[in-house]
């Protein structure tokens, strides 16, 4: 499924969870794709910060493919990375900081790019940069009360809150405004990933 700077919105449209499938072996990475994409709640994104994770990238990308889902990159701070992720077949990429040369190339590309973001000066420059929807992070540490503030004077923003997201506070930042969530530690244990699955769909529900 490809995407565009204009139908990001559709693809996370009641599918609030974005899985970020860090540092797992293949097969890992790819039963937690299955289970997100089989219970329908989110995508998936890979980082990638090295030629294993590239190749799990590939091969989650192929998975991706054969079932009509999006997949992303994670961790594009580099234009070389960009391009090679972009040429890899990336639906969407993501970055922990805002780099003004990587959203423009990522425009430039046609592929959405989520800047990370934790000031308001950040999200401004993120808006007239032309990216709606932005990677907040670390929400642990910025709160929920960080997206209630900032949704008065950036309404036109589309928050993902990220970092530190588990069963004790998605409904908080769900409820604080934030339009997905992205998940990545708490996929380590799968007891755990489900029972955060669980409280999303209720959520979404």
């Amino acid at each position: 499924m490809s995407t565009s700077r204009n139908d990001f919105s559709a693809v996370l449209r009641g599918r609030p969870v974005i899985a970020i499938l860090r540092g797992m072996d293949l097969s890992v990475a790819l039963d937690v794709a299955h289970r997100v994409w089989d219970r329908g709640i989110g995508v998936v994104e890979v980082p990638v910060q090295d030629e294993a994770s590239f190749e799990t990238f590939q091969a989650v990308r192929l998975r991706g493919l054969d079932r009509g889902e999006p997949v992303g990159v994670g961790t594009v701070t580099r234009l070389e990375l960009l391009e090679r992720v972009i040429d890899a077949g990336a639906d969407f990429t993501v970055a922990p900081g805002f780099d003004l040369a990587v959203v423009e190339a990522s425009a430039e590309a046609g592929v959405p790019h989520l800047p990370g973001v934790g000031t308001a000066t950040e999200v401004q420059k993120a808006l007239l940069a032309g990216c709606d929807h932005v990677k907040a992070f670390p929400a642990s540490s910025l709160s929920p009360s960080w997206f209630r503030e900032m949704r008065g004077p950036f309404p036109a923003a589309t928050f993902i809150a990220t970092g530190g997201i588990d069963t004790s506070n998605v409904k908080d930042f769900l409820a604080a405004g934030a339009a997905a969530v992205g998940i990545g530690s708490a996929l380590r244990s799968q007891r755990a990933a489900d029972a955060l699955f669980d409280l999303v769909e209720t959520i979404d529900d």
